[in-house]
């Protein structure tokens, strides 16, 4: 039986429908992305005005760019110093998280036992706990042990805090790759580290180097943490910027500054880590 070809004015009205809903996605995505940027820009404005510009109400949008506030920033203020200590607690806490979140994701993602589950759950529920839980315990720790602001300090903290989400992450990674790619390597000889090692952590780089940026994130916004946990030598940038502004208004736009400087690294890694972010966040999304 011949099949009769829609009606034309059926067929544009299909196609009429289609157009606006695309139109209608687009617009919806355009008024996200100037919610989510406005923040950002406004910021970034602010930090580039004199003080008396960036405070003008109504907002003053014809103005001389300066980098005044940037100047005393980083050489009056010597907020380098926390720049230092935030890359030193970032990249301690990735460098342990990712260690112990390895091997704990690729066991727990080979072990069949109940107690794999148990351990899993408890790991979601330390994670799900308020920060608050643990800022007495850990101000009590350092004081006995005489670690109050030092790194080593803040980044045990961290690593206590996050490596749940990290373990949890990983796991997810290692159990989609086939168990008989570590079974043929240990036949030809490997042990189970060696088969690790070598077979199935080159295979994961994408899902580690995913896990390290998140990993990343935590650690270098975390503010409450090192905000009880550190007091001089060990403050990190979103601590530091908190100390400008508080009292009086004009050193806002220092802030402000300060604000897009702890922005700009995240920015920079994630551009140079996007193609091993995305093939992280999609593998395993579709099974040979």
């Amino acid at each position: 039986m011949a099949v009769r070809p829609l009606p034309k004015n059926q067929s544009l009205s299909a196609s009429s429908q289609r157009s606006l809903f695309i139109g209608l996605a687009y617009a919806i995505l355009l008024v996200w992305f100037t919610l989510a940027i406005a923040p950002f820009v406004w910021t970034f404005l602010t930090s580039i005005k004199r003080p008396v510009d960036a405070f003008a109400i109504p907002p003053v949008w014809n103005f001389t760019p300066t980098l005044m506030a940037y100047q005393q920033l980083w050489l009056q203020e010597g907020f380098y110093r926390y720049l230092i200590n935030s890359a030193i607690i970032s990249i301690g806490t990735v460098t342990i998280s990712i260690s112990i979140g390895c091997l704990a994701g690729y066991a727990l993602s080979r072990y069949r036992g109940v107690s794999g589950f148990w351990i899993l759950f408890a790991a979601f529920v330390f994670r799900a706990l308020p920060r608050m839980a643990f800022l007495l315990p850990f101000f009590y720790i350092a004081q006995l042990t005489r670690t109050h602001d030092t790194h080593l300090l803040v980044i045990l903290a961290l690593v206590a805090i996050n490596q749940p989400f990290t373990i949890w992450m990983l796991r997810s990674f290692f159990a989609e790759i086939p168990e008989s790619l570590e079974e043929s390597a240990m036949i030809d000889g490997c042990n189970r580290f060696q088969a690790f090692w070598y077979v199935i952590v080159p295979i994961m780089a994408p899902g580690i180097v995913t896990a390290s940026i998140f990993s990343l994130l935590l650690a270098y916004n975390e503010f409450l943490i090192p905000l009880v946990l550190t007091a001089t030598q060990a403050t990190p940038m979103p601590v530091a910027i908190s100390q400008f502004g508080a009292e009086d208004i004009r050193y806002w736009s220092i802030s402000a500054a300060g604000a897009i400087s702890i922005s700009l690294p995240i920015v920079l890694i994630i551009l140079f880590l996007q193609r091993y972010l995305i093939r992280g966040l999609t593998a395993g999304a579709v099974k040979g």
